[in-house]
């Protein structure tokens, strides 16, 4: 009944050609149109999978207590020093919060005058001790720069070190480090190159790390989720204020953006790169291989026409279904060139190889029908079968992709048997004076008669000894693995992550008061997986009356230093002659004096001298090298020294509220002990959480449970597609071992793909893993048109045109999604790489093992009489191998 409707409608449509094509174009614009008005795409990645899971309902109900941790960009301001990034991040901050139209929120993380005016309690009572101790000796020194912030005061401050030299109350190597540093800084000057010089280095006698000179802006910006890029202005926006700013030349600060915004931007503009370039070679790769499959300009106009209607098609019936596309279901297009194909080349190798026996177009288009309508039917709805089976999985990215996917083999299977007919009947491409099979293939038939139980034996055993290695397939859930590394987000995030202060990979845990925040607390410090915990009571200094009794005897010693006297302004003449003074101090007290101050000692006097030399543009460089970071620390210290007792009640309220939403749930943060940019550290540590607190959320559990999510998605989807397309195959076929013999090849190709995923050391990931489905949907269909054909009693199918047919389908579907790996994208790129491999398999296993499987014809089916008098065929002498 199958065959003889598809004839009829081949027939219909041969015999009404122009009407056919005529409201196909109709049905083409139509769609067009729709689909170009109504295109949207939803490029929020939060909406990939459901929000009906557990999980998923904590994340959204966590973001709904505290906003920003899903929708927000990262600023992150480093300079040479801390007292640069301190002074271009204090710069870039209001500038930012003067813009509301690209900006929500804009908050400098850890500033703000509570922390400027409190810092040093946050210190432990010994290093605060410390720091009293060598800020104290420091008085007289902070009274001079202070009150002569020029060449000169630095000269006459070096001056009082060297007293204290002279007086050996200092030793001269004690100076050493504070003499090489200004001395780097005045010869890195006198270079060409900016030159920068840290006070706070120098008074604290520590090596500036990372997180020193680093500062943070928190930025929530206004999203356009309708764009590729939805927040492309806001970090436009950020660029051009420091542009603006000059924070590069005034600071030699470096902004960098990261965060869930900026890393989704980023990736899409990663996509995108080269995307025009790679779809030009694969359409000109195409066309080459569909030039050797079908061998005429009219054949492959028709295929390729055929193919745009079903695009156009498929593109406005996926836009009736979901509201918008997401960054996943938009790869729709590159599937339905890639399988939809398929089907017109199958039509169109079968249409050479009839024309070639039947001299008459129309006769030979029916006998395509006859002979491919029924294998093209039950290969399209076992692939729309395998896409449609993720529909019900909640992975709504690949749900959404199945559903359009589904529908679109449907689409293309119509068009095939419809308007390629059509537009071959008005085509009217020449006949075909040679055989379309590969005769020089039949040596290959023969031996595969000759040794079925070698081959097939063979292939099973080398999958069974394959085996083992699928117990190392891994499942890589880090989505950061398939982001682009030297993209500024994703390197600056790499970064970040390995600093304990930023809590990259932290989890959090919301609980109902104070009380059992701290109990969790404690709990949380015993676990071995956890290395910090916060809460909001962690902001509340411990021994405050002892720490506010240092600071107070600081500030009697050091206050009255940083309110000092105001000195007139230097001349350049007396920054000069300072200069040349200073060099003269050095040289003396070297005199005598080996070892490290002695030399750094002689590289600074060396420093001074070539700086007196230089012309007054050079020493104002200098000067400001030195002064603008001096000003930063002397305002840093008043403030410090004002220090207040702390409690909760004075914390700030818009810190509070990163801590306490508005309904009372309080907030504990605790981040992961070990390498935070290991998965498995990751796993290991959430899976720890989760069974301490099964109520908690963060970044490790997110990459945690959405990989379990995406690969129960794929498990379901497949055991939903396996079970419909076997059920498919027994309506059909009507013989248990048919479908076998259909299936059993699928599973080894699929298994074979996997255990070289594992020799070529290619985990699964969030990405590569649709190459699966993908997998099940071509091989099924390759496996039936040799399981219809060897039903019919064909014989010799490697040199037939099936074969023909199945390897240039084969090659240009990889050549399709094989482009994908040309990507600058990693995730992409492994996508691209599965596909091919899984590609290759599967061709092969349908070309070589299932003729080998299959063996002799087992019933020789008669073709249909043909009762039309017009379409009597005309053979020719001899016949085709396919026959």
């Amino acid at each position: 009944m199958l065959v003889k409707t598809i004839v009829r409608t081949v027939r219909s449509c041969i015999r009404h050609p122009k009407t056919v094509i005529a409201i196909y174009m109709v049905l083409a614009v139509v769609s067009a149109v729709y689909a170009a008005r109504n295109f949207a795409i939803d490029t929020d990645v939060n909406k990939l999978i459901s929000p009906a899971l557990d999980w998923r309902q904590r994340e959204l109900e966590f973001e709904k207590s505290f906003p920003g941790r899903f929708d927000s960009i990262l600023v992150v301001v480093d300079a040479p020093t801390a007292e640069l990034a301190s002074r271009a991040a204090a710069a870039l901050t209001p500038r930012l919060k003067q813009n509301t139209t690209n900006f929500r929120s804009v908050e400098e993380a850890g500033a703000g005058p509570f922390f400027a005016r409190n810092g040093l309690l946050f210190q432990s009572v010994d290093e605060l001790d410390a720091t009293v101790k060598g800020l104290s000796q420091a008085g007289p020194l902070v009274r001079t720069l202070g009150g002569d912030p020029s060449l000169r005061g630095l000269v006459q401050g070096m001056s009082l070190v060297l007293s204290g030299v002279r007086g050996n109350m200092v030793p001269l190597d004690a100076a050493a480090p504070a003499f090489n540093s200004a001395a780097a800084t005045i010869e890195t000057a006198l270079a060409g190159k900016p030159a920068s010089f840290s006070w706070q280095a120098v008074m604290t006698g520590k090596e500036p790390q990372p997180q020193d000179v680093r500062r943070f802006i928190s930025v929530r910006p206004v999203l356009d989720f309708s764009a590729l890029e939805p927040g492309a202005a806001a970090s436009a926006a950020i660029r051009e204020a420091a542009r603006e700013l000059d924070l590069a030349g005034q600071y030699q600060a470096r902004v960098r953006l990261t965060g869930p915004i900026a890393m989704a931007d980023e990736e899409f503009s990663t996509m995108q790169h080269g995307a025009v370039r790679d779809a030009i070679i694969t359409i000109v790769v195409v066309l080459g291989i569909l030039w050797l499959a079908l061998r005429s300009a009219k054949l492959i106009f028709a295929v390729y026409a055929n193919m745009f209607v079903g695009l156009s098609m498929t593109a406005a019936m996926g836009l009736l279904m979901v509201d918008a596309l997401n960054p996943i279901s938009v790869a729709f297009a590159v599937l339905f060139i890639g399988l939809g194909v398929d089907f017109g080349i199958q039509f169109a190798v079968r249409y050479r190889a009839e024309r070639h026996e039947i001299d008459d177009m129309r006769t030979a288009l029916v006998a395509t029908a006859r002979r491919i309508g029924a294998p093209l039917t039950l290969a399209a709805s076992a692939v729309a079968a395998a896409f449609l089976s993720f529909t019900p999985t909640d992975y709504s990215g690949i749900s959404e992709l199945g559903k359009i996917a589904g529908v679109g083999m449907l689409i293309a299977l119509i068009t095939s048997i419809t308007l390629l007919p059509a537009l071959l009947k008005v085509l009217n491409p020449p006949g075909e004076p040679a055989e379309i099979g590969y005769r020089q293939l039949a040596p290959v038939d023969r031996f595969l008669e000759r040794n079925r139980i070698l081959v097939v034996g063979g292939t099973a055993l080398v999958a069974l000894l394959g085996a083992p290695l699928l117990y190392f397939l891994t499942f890589d859930f880090n989505p950061i693995n398939l982001r682009n590394k030297n993209v500024e987000s994703v390197a600056t995030l790499l970064e970040l992550r390995a600093d304990p202060n930023v809590g990259a990979n932290s989890i959090d845990i919301l609980l109902p008061n104070e009380t059992e925040a701290a109990a969790a607390a404690e709990k949380l410090k015993a676990l071995p997986e956890a290395n910090r915990v916060l809460t909001l009571a962690s902001f509340v200094p411990s021994d405050q009356e002892q720490k506010l009794a240092l600071i107070d005897g600081l500030k009697k010693v050091l206050g009255p230093a940083l309110q000092p006297r105001m000195m007139p302004p230097p001349t350049d003449a007396d920054n000069v002659a300072a200069l040349r003074r200073g060099q003269d101090l050095l040289t003396q007290i070297v005199v005598d004096r080996p070892g490290p101050g002695a030399e750094a000692s002689k590289r600074l006097a060396a420093a001074l001298g070539k700086l007196a030399d230089a012309d007054k543009a050079m020493r104002d460089k200098v000067e400001t090298a030195f002064i603008l970071p001096l000003k930063t620390v002397l305002d840093q210290w008043r403030d410090l020294l004002e220090a207040q007792p702390v409690t909760v009640a004075t914390l700030p309220q818009d810190f509070v509220r990163d801590w306490v939403s508005q309904n009372g749930n309080v907030r504990v943060e605790v981040t992961p002990k070990g390498d935070p940019n290991d998965t498995a550290v990751l796993r290991v540590f959430a899976q720890s959480m989760l069974a301490a607190f099964p109520n908690a959320t963060g970044a490790p559990i997110s990459i945690l449970k959405s990989g379990e999510t995406v690969v129960s998605a794929f498990i379901h989807a497949g055991s939903y597609a396996l079970v419909s397309i076997m059920l498919l195959l027994w309506i059909v076929l009507r013989r248990f071992g048919d479908v076998l013999l259909t299936l059993v090849p699928l599973l080894l190709a699929g298994v074979l793909t996997l255990e070289f995923c594992v020799i070529i050391g290619m985990p699964m990931n969030f990405a590569n893993i649709i190459a699966l489905p993908l997998l099940l949907g071509v091989g099924v269909a390759f496996k039936i048109y040799y399981i219809m054909a060897w039903r019919a009693g064909q014989t010799g199918l490697l040199q037939s045109s099936l074969t023909r047919a199945v390897i240039w389908s084969a090659l240009t579907t990889a050549t399709a999604f094989g482009s994908l790996w040309m990507s600058s994208h990693p995730g992409t790129s492994s996508m691209g790489e599965l596909l091919a491999l899984s590609l290759l398999t599967t061709m092969c296993f349908a070309v070589l093992f299932q003729p080998a499987l299959m063996g002799p014809p087992r019933v020789i089916e008669k073709e249909e009489p043909n009762t039309s008098e017009s379409e009597t065929p005309v053979r020719k002498d001899h016949v085709s191998a396919a026959e």
